[in-house]
């Protein structure tokens, strides 16, 4: 009896693999299901594209408008004097429009498919990974009316430093990957996430530097708020965009913030493995709640 009890034990502890081995395999899935990922970010244009009349092409517009709106608030309204402020401030409406929007897909991204999750055994990790993807292919339609703006109108702040916003973008992918994937698993058990995020990101875009640059805050003012404030994970991202689209003949000709940047990439990464551990946690879960 006492050999019975302890193989059953054994097995038990077998059968439940500790966090390092979860977020091994949570990767390993998503890498070899790479393909799948690929088909259901083309699946997820194609829906976009087909929702609407316009499209994808909103891609290009939606950012245009939000501009339009923030230059007449802040430089009519507020009498705002920096010099070319449409292209500032649309240096932090494009990343951040990809930013929310992952999240926002995301975190529909496993109770959207609650019949395919009941009928197909699948990693469900794929499906917030493909949320995330499909919002790089969008980021890229945005820097089209981005390009365009700089040639017409601003071609004296076009400079080799655009070339900076793929290094920033990536800090940004996987800093986004890491929440997208840990949202999607939470909305699962908890259906109000989606409109506690959406809340969420507003006031956070307006408590970050994207309307303005933190310079423009007097430390002096805040004190310890100052200080919290620079570990918001959008003052490296937003300067750095800043400093490589909006900077140059009349900015300040200055490259990205490299120490911010790596750092956030290294937390980015931990954030990641966390994220992970969540999912591969939950996700048995999954088919029982939704």
């Amino acid at each position: 009896m006492a050999t019975t009890t302890g193989t059953v034990r054994r097995i038990k502890t077998r059968a439940r693999p500790g966090p390092v081995s979860l977020v091994g395999e949570g990767l390993r899935e998503i890498w070899s299901r790479r393909q799948l990922a690929r088909y259901l970010v083309q699946a997820d244009m194609v829906k976009h594209g087909a929702n609407t009349v316009l499209g994808n092409v909103w891609w290009v517009l939606d950012p245009l408008l939000q501009m339009a709106i923030y230059v007449v608030f802040v430089t009519i309204i507020s009498k705002n004097t920096r010099p070319d402020y449409p292209l500032f401030v649309f240096c932090a409406i494009l990343p951040w429009k990809w930013f929310s929007t992952s999240i926002n897909d995301a975190i529909l991204s496993v109770t959207s498919r609650e019949a395919i999750i009941k009928q197909v055994k699948f990693p469900t990790i794929v499906l917030p990974v493909a949320a995330t993807v499909s919002g790089v292919v969008s980021f890229l339609f945005g820097l089209i009316p981005l390009f365009a703006m700089m040639v017409l109108f601003y071609s004296d702040r076009l400079t080799l430093n655009v070339v900076y916003i793929l290094p920033i973008a990536a800090v940004q992918f996987f800093f986004t990957l890491s929440i997208c994937i840990v949202c999607a698993a939470i909305n699962v058990f908890f259906r109000d996430l989606g409109n506690l995020a959406r809340h969420f990101t507003r006031l956070w875009f307006y408590l970050s530097p994207g309307l303005y640059a933190t310079k423009d805050l007097d430390p002096s003012k805040y004190g310890i708020l100052a200080q919290l404030y620079k570990l918001n994970p959008w003052v490296p991202l937003f300067e750095s965009y800043h400093n490589a689209i909006y900077a140059g003949p009349n900015g300040v000709p200055t490259g990205p913030d490299w120490a911010g940047l790596g750092a956030l990439l290294l937390v980015s990464f931990g954030l990641i493995a966390i994220a992970t551990l969540i999912f591969k946690r939950l996700e048995p879960a999954f088919a029982k709640v939704i």
